[in-house]
């Protein structure tokens, strides 16, 4: 599509996505061997005009960020780290690409082309292409999904004999040196985020089962399905339990009470898994699968309404992910307005208390006046009142510094509970305005009289006390 297209779509799809009131977007921005965003070591993607290597006329990475911070959406940038190709077309790689230059480094299987996991140079090129987003872009997350080692075609074995033989010294089991290779890029991956930017999250979307419960391995789930340890020789509870990862999310892609693998099983597993660690909990859904798996759960209303209710029964879930948007935007059996409707109370996105980061000073000067449209808020910055430069104050990711903020109402006479949901109006994304930050109150009833509180919140999530509060009957 023309840029100026593909930029229209993706405001609405935010638009969209703040509308049902989520706080957070997985974008994907490295399909395969390639970027959406300018990049010194890697080519444009195909999939932005249609010819590998092209320049789109714009970055779309800086486009997406800038727009989800306007909306107050984290912008978690997805990657995937392995794969070159959608085929096995060698003669069809771009010009510029490591995979052209270092065929070598690429294997074929399953019909696509591959980094090989195990050779080292490829693994330090993928380190090096995830920095560089890092350092060049206000992402607040780096992101995978569940590809590493392919998934198995059939009984065909990976083509790794030869690496295997030069670089498994030390193993004598080929699937332990594979799981070491996958272990060794997350943990360097992780390292490499927190030495550059040590706020910018990392997390992981995995394969919703790690290893089925058996006499041999009683710390699996009470499930019967492919295992991510054995399948893409991913240890996803090792991630956890080594503290790797700042969240992980399994695709727990399966409905409650499914008998191979059942979503309320896997679920309390997972939380038994994080719980005592670092690393938050988000369950992946399965919205793809509303009226569209055979599945009979899949085919009735409020399969994802269940599931959330479910999460809120156990506190080691922090947050859910929907894969994926265009499946709620279809809104098949409703499952868009039951998301919707579970989220219609904004939530603060989780403190990880690993990361660095403190409250920022208490905002000041609120004042609440009924305008046309509703009641208008100002309030000013307490970084501007004692002279901190830090420009927007949300890329920079100091210490007390405000990102956003968090707009609470009571109805006046009713106290504000800063621990209840219901109590907030809105987020609002820190503007570069010298002296005041401002929000419009649209859904405030005309007859009724409010109190208003404002607190101001860091990029990782450190809520400031509330500053004086207003009501809006003092600009009557």
């Amino acid at each position: 599509l023309p840029a100026d297209q593909q930029k229209a779509e993706l405001i609405r799809i935010f638009d969209d996505i703040k509308a049902m009131g989520m706080n957070a977007v997985v974008l994907q921005v490295r399909p395969t061997d390639d970027t959406f965003y300018r990049s010194s070591l890697n080519p444009w993607s195909q999939y932005l005009t249609g010819v590998a290597g092209q320049d789109p006329g714009y970055d779309p990475l800086a486009f997406a960020v800038a727009e989800a911070h306007k909306r107050n959406l984290e912008l978690h940038a997805w990657f995937n780290p392995y794969r070159v190709s959608m085929d096995t077309k060698r003669e069809s790689l771009p010009e510029g690409s490591f995979a052209k230059a270092h065929p070598e480094d690429v294997w074929a299987y399953g019909g696509k082309l591959y980094y090989d996991p195990g050779l080292p140079e490829a693994q330090q090129h993928i380190v090096d292409s995830i920095v560089e987003v890092v350092k060049n872009y206000d992402i607040d997350a780096v992101h995978f999904d569940d590809y590493f080692y392919p998934y198995p075609s059939g009984t065909l074995d990976y083509p790794d004999a030869a690496t295997f033989a030069k670089y498994g010294a030390g193993f004598t089991n080929k699937a332990d040196w594979r799981r070491s290779n996958i272990n060794h890029l997350v943990q360097a991956v992780s390292q490499a985020i927190k030495a550059e930017k040590p706020y910018v999250q990392f997390g992981i979307s995995p394969f919703g089962i790690w290893r089925n419960k058996s006499a041999s391995v009683p710390e699996g789930s009470d499930t019967a399905g492919s295992e991510s340890y054995i399948a893409t020789s991913s240890d996803t509870r090792l991630w956890v339990k080594q503290g790797w990862l700042d969240y992980i999310a399994p695709q727990i892609y399966w409905s409650i009470g499914f008998r191979v693998a059942d979503y309320q099983k896997l679920t309390t597993w997972w939380a038994d898994v994080v719980r005592g660690t670092q690393t938050k909990l988000y369950i992946g859904h399965a919205d793809y699968k509303v009226n569209a798996n055979a599945d009979p759960n899949w085919q009735k209303p409020g399969e994802i309404a269940k599931q959330l209710a479910l999460n809120l029964t156990m506190p080691e879930v922090a947050g859910s992910i929907h894969f994926s948007y265009k499946d709620l935007w279809r809104n098949p059996l409703g499952v868009k307005d039951d998301v919707s409707l579970a989220y219609q109370h904004p939530a603060l996105i989780p403190v990880m208390d690993q990361l660095p980061g403190q409250a920022p000073e208490a905002p000041d000067q609120l004042k609440a006046k009924r305008v046309d449209g509703g009641i208008q808020l100002t309030w000013q910055d307490a970084d501007k009142q004692h002279g901190k430069q830090s420009g927007s104050g949300a890329s920079d990711g100091q210490p007390g510094t405000s990102a956003y903020y968090v707009v609470y109402r009571a109805p006046v006479g009713q106290a504000i509970d800063f621990n209840d949901a219901r109590f907030i109006v809105a987020t609002v994304r820190r503007t570069t305005d010298k002296y005041k930050q401002a929000y419009l109150d649209t859904t405030a009833d005309a007859t009724r009289q409010y109190e208003y509180a404002v607190t101001a919140v860091d990029r990782l999530h450190h809520e400031s006390p509330a500053g004086d509060s207003a009501t809006s009957q003092d600009g009557d």
